[in-house]
């Protein structure tokens, strides 16, 4: 037994050995990183600890990285795969689906209300993964590394709503093209707004509702402006982590294998925390333990009523899924079918 422990030990510390010389074998290189929206769960506890702490202590030193939130850096949400391809940045973070004007398979794996749980939403968006980096790689001078996402879209609202069908004439913030389907099957107003701009839309009236994340809205001030939460999701923001290709290809061999290892932890991560803001966003925004992650609200959660869940089903099976592929073509509602439709038992007309 105490020869078992000994040979485990020795594996072990061989093992961190192995791992430290690595790192220490890895040429200095230093990254210019534009990542997510700041105030989102995503940013503060996955991605900028990633650039700024995870990837320099790995690395011994030898990776740094100066990353810039987006909104920090006043670049519009649309913009960021155009300045990746351009080089204006090494990496970047950014919600796939806000691509989607640019190309509607950008947000074929999150179309709104697609599915209704994490593993879901990492099952249908892995299914195509090959497909968004393939579309990346050949249009926009750039690689898919990894997928992540925020707690579940819901309406955040400045009255109480009484359900579903109060939202039937208000105007609703949203973010991209299929929660315009969404909204135009329950006969609400789309209105596309950046997500720093929100805020003051919602305090002004300028908009009734607005769709973010359960605990992004939170962290984001949100509860300040609104006065209740209809649970009913539109998908998870689901966002990606790329890289230009011309900096990719530059890479010493050593640096890209040792990011790519450090991506697949990463990418783990981004889907634990999201688990994690999911459960615990009820909470913060009823004014409730254990709320970790986001700050303590007064917010009504309206519940989501059998009939209206049911409605829910038709919306994303009809308006949703037809208005999307009407924009993608049929060639490309086709490969959806066989990938993402596969996986979730679901089918996108093709003609």
């Amino acid at each position: 037994m105490r020869s078992i422990v000994k040979a485990a030990a020795l594996a072990a510390a061989l093992s961190v050995a192995g791992i430290a010389a690595q790192a220490q074998d890895l040429p200095k290189t230093q990254f210019k990183v534009i990542g997510l929206n700041s105030p989102t769960v995503a940013s503060i506890v996955d991605e900028v600890p990633f650039w700024r702490e995870t990837l320099p202590k790995a690395s011994n030193g030898a990776i740094t990285a100066d990353i810039t939130p987006l909104d920090q850096m006043g670049v519009d949400d649309k913009t960021m795969l155009r300045l990746l391809r351009l080089g204006v940045m090494d990496f970047a973070g950014m919600d796939i689906s806000k691509m989607a004007g640019d190309d509607p398979r950008f947000e074929a794996c999150d179309l709104a209300g697609l599915t209704l749980d994490a593993d879901k939403a990492r099952a249908a968006c892995n299914a195509y993964r090959e497909v968004i980096d393939r579309q990346m790689q050949k249009n926009w001078n750039a690689k898919l590394l990894a997928f992540g996402g925020n707690p579940p879209q819901v309406f955040w609202c400045r009255t109480v709503l009484n359900g579903l069908e109060d939202l039937k004439g208000k105007k609703v913030r949203v973010f991209n093209n299929t929660m315009r389907d969404f909204l135009g099957g329950i006969g609400a107003t789309a209105v596309s707004m950046a997500f720093a701009e929100v805020v003051p839309a919602l305090n002004n009236g300028v908009v009734d509702c607005g769709v973010t994340g359960s605990l992004s809205g939170n962290t984001a001030g949100w509860p300040e402006v609104t006065k209740s939460l209809y649970p009913m999701s539109l998908g998870w923001s689901i966002n990606i982590l790329a890289v230009n290709l011309n900096t990719w290809k530059r890479l010493d061999p050593k640096v890209q294998a040792f990011i790519e290892a450090q991506v697949k932890t990463y990418e783990d991560k981004m889907w634990t925390t999201l688990k994690k803001a999911d459960s615990e966003a009820d909470n913060c925004n009823t004014n409730k333990q254990p709320c970790t992650m986001g700050k303590l609200a007064n917010i009504t959660i309206v519940p989501v009523k059998p009939a209206e869940m049911e409605a829910h089903k038709k919306l994303v099976e009809g308006a949703v899924l037809a208005g999307w592929a009407k924009r993608c073509g049929s060639e490309c509602a086709k490969e959806w079918n066989e990938t993402v439709g596969k996986v979730l038992g679901l089918k996108a007309p093709t003609s």
